[in-house]
């Protein structure tokens, strides 16, 4: 995964369009490369930080669920609809989480 900031997408951009234009006259800059290659390396640094970051919050929100699960079935019979209350919204995170996590590993 690569987490690209703007600048370093309009620097990559433009390293891009200066090495495609050597390229057409063969004469590509080699520190061209170089430039873009630092560029990638610190968005897939980034982006492996971030992915790991959503790893925890996933299972965060896995644990969440497991304790909102276990209050529900020990609560009492007055204080079962708000559990069942907690319950929802932790599986509604546990989806979110999960939806991020997908998205993030695809990109």
């Amino acid at each position: 995964m690569h987490s690209y900031t703007r600048a370093e997408s309009r620097q990559r951009s433009k390293l891009f369009r200066k090495g495609f234009r050597q390229a057409l006259a063969d004469c590509v800059d080699p520190d061209i490369r170089r430039k873009i290659e630092r560029i990638d390396q610190a968005a897939a640094d980034r982006g492996a930080q971030e992915l790991a970051a959503l790893h925890k919050v996933q299972a965060d929100a896995r644990q969440d669920l497991a304790t909102a699960k276990a209050m529900e079935r020990t609560a009492p019979r007055a204080d079962k609809p708000a559990a069942r209350e907690a319950r929802k919204q932790a599986e509604q995170r546990v989806r979110l989480a999960e939806r991020a996590v997908h998205k993030a590993e695809r990109s």
